[in-house]
């Protein structure tokens, strides 16, 4: 069968195959169970494990969670043997300590909850199987350190790493093969020395050091509030694409690399912007309804599914979590939606840009911080003017990205963001904060030291958060309160009503590195200010408003300069950013250098400790070595492609209007048509064929020149190999337009994007 062949029956086969379903959980009355009585029920929750614990033991692991003392061998075995009778009577046959590599997804090894034990009698050995789960094995497990990524610090003979239980994240159960099931113990992943080699154990870290600064500061401000404890809250919402499995299967691009390599835009894609919001595709809903499902199940609140703004595109969004749990719910969602997807016989796409020419993927990471009793310290409430606690927090957040911009561009870098950032469709790699004209005005009258303006409608009628009443004209409809800042979707950090929401953070990747990059620098700006403010104070037993605004009138000018409302796709903004002095950083490989430098190198080792120098200059490494294999790959992924199948398939179109051309003159018909088409067909074979050994020479010598510098070598890949992959491509979608359709030797976008 022809590739064109293959095609068409991918085609009829997505369009006649039966569809999935699957059963709704009911209850014994028959009547569908509430989303609400569905919620958790395969998560070991603190409640779940009060129920199954002695008191004393549950008393003690909740002083050890709380940081008050050390897990002991009984209270780590009483909890182990009730997780694995919880685990067990829900299938399950294996446990696995679950952890973030730094490869930007999880891994797990699984082992067998099944033990022999052996006794001798005079009649010689018996061995009885019995099912055993004992406190050392749920703390900690032994993967091979020297199979992840570790920037140098692990070499092959330097094997041993360490997975220790994350008691802050609910151990769950999940569906395994055969109807059983696998508990998944949330763990950090460290080496034999103690340093991290993981994501998540940076997260807790930074969580830890931001919650003891905030705490100084609310108590500071507020002494009698009593604080005992802050956290940062994350909602991420998720972007990605869903194509047809068989159409998948027959692009080697898109299975290599995540992306398209060659691949012209369809007549009609997203130009009429009828998908956003659109009817969700029968198919594709079916599927997310499935995800919502699993998610529900393990504790996951997904509020929110909807198109976006490209054909085949789509997002789901959770509520709000405590930070390191809302990362773990992030990448399990992703992973759930692989496997649900594949059921659906679909593919999900989380590249950032898996498709050249419309909008790429996001995952836009909405944090704020709060209180342990409840309060929301991003959050304005009706008189944000004279909030002083909610002003000193936001303009620590400003301080933060002021002086460590750079970081957070670092922290969302890679070769796939690339192709998204800055694209008219995402936020530039220039890193600025958008607050809206309310909250501008609030700064602005604080620091002149006047009276707010008094606005009218159309542009609003008070500064009060809570909304103003639009009346839309309409009788039949009620009155709308109206949010008193518009969004700004093309800023890369914006606030949104009672938090920030960091838009540039790649859909692939995980957020627990641009999540620890922000509270590490949001930790040092707090310090910072707290500094100020006692200095302010003096022997004062708490600072007056005087001492407040006096503060925070220092850092709205400090601060000023990273505060944007405009378009941030404009040249304009370019050219004054520069003039502020705000870093527009175009590449990866550049970013990179900012996490060696040494202010940033300062505050992540030295002011906050999250990091020690051996540990960022491992990151340094891997991210370097990872933005080279992935170019390195595309490019030799683009060679098969070209060389295997494109440049045949041409030369074989080439041969057919030839051989039809010679028929023709033969018997005396006119061939002209033919000529033509095949004059116009050879310049441009002979175009793609000249690119391509250009990336096959360009490629060769980035592989075999490779440098002791990591990111030297990046950059050669960046300058090097990357525009070649990109001008290879534009070759090759030339001629997809000329070589007739049944010669094509992968399926298009039409039938990637609309066959679902």
């Amino acid at each position: 069968m022809t590739a064109y062949e293959l095609r068409k029956s991918a085609l009829v086969t997505a369009a006649s195959a039966p569809k999935r379903e699957i059963q709704y959980p009911h209850k014994a009355d028959g009547k569908p169970k509430y989303s609400s009585e569905i919620y958790g029920e395969n998560v070991f929750t603190l409640k779940t494990m009060a129920k199954a614990l002695p008191k004393p033991i549950f008393a003690s692991f909740l002083k050890q969670r709380r940081g008050r003392q050390v897990l002991d061998k009984t209270t780590a075995d009483s909890i182990a043997h009730a997780v694995r009778v919880w685990a067990m009577d829900r299938g399950a046959t294996h446990y696995t300590h679950w952890f973030q590599p730094q490869t930007g997804t999880t891994a797990e090894k699984h082992d067998a909850f099944l033990s022999l034990v052996s006794n001798f009698t005079p009649g010689g050995e018996e061995v009885t199987p019995i099912d055993q789960f004992s406190g050392g094995q749920l703390l900690q497990s032994e993967p091979d350190a020297s199979s992840f990524p570790s920037g140098g610090m692990r070499t092959t003979f330097e094997a041993r790493g360490y997975t220790i239980w994350d008691t802050s994240s609910s151990m769950f159960v999940q569906q395994g093969p055969n109807g059983t099931a696998i508990l998944y113990i949330p763990s950090v992943y460290i080496s034999y020395n103690g340093d991290a080699l993981d994501e998540k154990t940076v997260l807790l870290r930074s969580n830890d050091v931001l919650s003891r600064a905030a705490t100084e500061l609310v108590n500071l401000l507020e002494p009698e509030s009593h604080v005992s404890h802050v956290y940062t809250t994350l909602g991420t919402e998720q972007e990605f694409f869903m194509v047809d499995r068989t159409m998948y299967s027959m692009r080697p691009d898109l299975k290599i690399t995540g992306r398209t390599l060659v691949g012209q835009l369809p007549p009609r894609h997203q130009q009429l912007e009828d998908h956003y919001f659109g009817r969700i595709p029968s198919r594709v809903l079916s599927a997310i309804s499935e995800l919502e499902l699993e998610c529900l199940k393990l504790g996951i609140p997904i509020k929110t599914r909807h198109n976006e703004v490209a054909p085949g595109q789509f997002e789901v969004a959770p509520i709000f979590e405590e930070a390191s749990v809302a990362v773990d719910h992030n990448l399990l969602t992703m992973d759930i939606l692989h496997k649900v997807a594949h059921r659906h016989n679909l593919r999900v796409l989380f590249h950032e840009k898996p498709f050249k020419g419309i909008n790429g993927s996001g995952k836009h990471c909405n944090w704020a911080i709060a209180t342990d009793r409840g309060e929301n310290l991003l959050d304005p409430t009706v008189r944000p003017e004279t909030n002083f606690r909610f002003i000193i927090f936001l303009l620590a957040v400003l301080r933060a990205l002021q002086e460590h911009a750079a970081l957070l561009r670092v922290a969302i870098s890679s070769s796939s963001n690339e192709h998204r950032l800055g694209a008219q469709e995402a936020p530039p790699g220039i890193i600025s904060a958008f607050l809206g004209d309310q909250l501008n005005e609030v700064l602005n009258a604080i620091e002149e030291d006047r009276p707010l303006k008094n606005f009218s409608v159309p542009q609003f009628q008070s500064i009060k958060v809570g909304g103003t009443v639009l009346d839309v004209k309409v009788s039949a409809l009620p009155h709308i309160a109206r949010d008193l800042t518009d969004r700004n979707r093309t800023s890369p950090f914006a606030f949104t009503g009672n938090k920030f929401e960091f838009r540039a953070v790649g859909s692939k990747q995980s957020p627990s590195f641009p999540v620890t990059v922000l509270n590490c620098a949001v930790t040092a700006a707090v310090r910072e200010i707290t500094a100020e403010l006692r200095a302010q104070t003096g022997s004062k037993p708490r600072p007056s408003d005087e001492d407040k605004l006096a503060v925070i009138r220092k850092y709205i000018k400090l601060t000023k300069d990273v505060r944007f409302e405009g378009d941030n796709y404009s040249d304009a903004w370019v050219q004054e950013a520069e003039r502020r002095g705000l870093p527009n950083i175009k590449s990866a490989p550049e970013a990179f250098t900012y996490l060696i430098k040494e202010k940033h190198v300062n505050m992540l080792t030295k002011e906050t400790a999250i990091f020690t120098e051996s540990e960022l200059r491992s990151r340094y490494h891997i991210l370097n070595e990872r933005y080279t294999k992935d170019v390195v790959i595309e490019a030799e992924t683009l060679k098969t492609i070209i060389g295997q199948q494109i440049l045949p398939a041409a030369f074989e179109y080439r041969k057919s209007l030839a051989e039809t051309a010679a028929s023709l003159k033969s018997v005396g018909v006119e061939c002209a048509p033919e000529v033509d088409t095949l004059n116009e067909l050879t310049p441009l074979v002979s175009a793609l064929q000249a690119e391509y050994r250009k990336l096959a020479d360009a490629v060769g010598s980035c592989v075999e020149h490779a440098s002791d510098d990591s990111n030297a070598h990046a950059m050669a890949a960046y300058t090097d190999v990357v525009p070649l992959i990109a001008s290879v491509r534009s070759a090759a979608d030339a001629l997809e337009a000329t070589v007739a359709d049944k010669f094509w030797p992968l399926p298009k976008y039409t039938e990637l994007l609309l066959t679902i």
